[in-house]
């Protein structure tokens, strides 16, 4: 429900497009001037200065806003997948338009958030709007997840994934979306990779970021090791000259983990010392490799389609 005291305002205009005209006639602006609910608090912007928009002014500050415990997300799918799960949400800037389509999802929020209304004009300042498309959110990283939580909240046998050096994070977000669709149950990510909670990657991911564990690991090498020795997993490299082993003759039925590197140099040679086996993809003479978030969606649904048929 609305708040008492500005429902009329609700009944003459319904959500539609004149909403943010008449709460700039009614209130100064950036003043809090209208509440969803006691928690959902709207505040109408004429410019992008207000300090709490900073966030989503600039790519630039992404590095700085995942060691502060943020990340922005932005576009209707990412947003929505944000408002649906159970990632805590500190913001939101979008126009009057979609907050009429996303108002139940912000009504159904357990926690305080600062939705920013602003004109389309203003929102399309910012740069990237043909991929943030005039609505982003701010939310808070959650609390880091443990090698030991993931595996007692994974069901066996399972497939871990873990990344190795690998700093583009629209490919790392591509990386993180072919982990969900594919069945993977934990992503660790070694200390030379990028995180999948900057701008870039949680965009390139569609929001499937907020739907499996990430693990970031202080040192994958160690990590790796744990899991080889003391869990019975087999690991395995995602390397695209192994001569020896293609995907189609490994086994994924088991406790796995498939390790993916970066884009030019691959698995380094220190976390490869550590793979049980090393397997590529065959491919036609004159290609010898593919791009990691290729390579990635190739080997998970090899695992998943073995894995469906035991």
């Amino acid at each position: 429900m609305c708040s008492p005291v500005k429902s009329a305002w609700l009944i003459e205009i319904g959500f539609g497009a004149d909403f943010f005209v008449l709460l700039c006639r009614n209130k100064p602006i950036g003043q809090t001037i209208y509440t969803l609910n006691k928690l959902i608090t709207l505040i109408p912007i004429t410019s992008l200065a207000h300090p709490e928009l900073a966030p989503y002014r600039t790519l630039r500050q992404s590095v700085e806003q995942f060691h502060q415990g943020k990340f922005v997300g932005e576009g209707k799918i990412v947003v929505r997948r944000l408002l649906e799960s159970t990632y805590e949400i500190l913001s939101v800037l979008m126009t009057s338009e979609w907050l009429e389509e996303y108002r139940e999802l912000l009504v159904a929020r357990p926690e305080k958030i600062t939705v920013f209304l602003g004109r389309k004009e203003l929102l399309n300042t910012i740069v990237g709007y043909n991929l943030h498309q005039s609505i982003m959110a701010l939310g808070k990283i959650p609390t880091q997840a443990t090698l030991d939580s993931v595996l007692i909240q994974s069901s066996p046998p399972c497939l871990f994934v873990a990344v190795d050096g690998l700093a583009n994070s629209e490919n790392l977000g591509v990386l993180v979306r072919n982990c969900v669709a594919f069945g993977v149950q934990t992503i660790l990510v070694g200390e030379t990779s990028s995180s999948p909670y900057l701008r870039q990657a949680v965009r390139n991911s569609m929001g499937t970021v907020f739907k499996t564990p990430i693990v970031h690991c202080k040192n994958l090498v160690e990590t790796l090791t744990m899991l080889r020795h003391s869990h019975k997993f087999k690991i395995i490299a995602a390397h695209p000259h192994a001569a020896e082993h293609n995907i189609q003759s490994m086994d994924f039925t088991g406790h796995c983990c498939v390790v993916f590197g970066s884009e030019g140099d691959g698995i380094s040679p220190r976390v490869l010392s550590v793979c049980d086996i090393t397997s590529a993809i065959p491919m036609q003479l004159g290609v010898d490799s593919l791009n990691v978030a290729s390579a990635s969606a190739v080997f998970l649904y090899e695992a998943m389609r073995q894995r469906n048929k035991r």
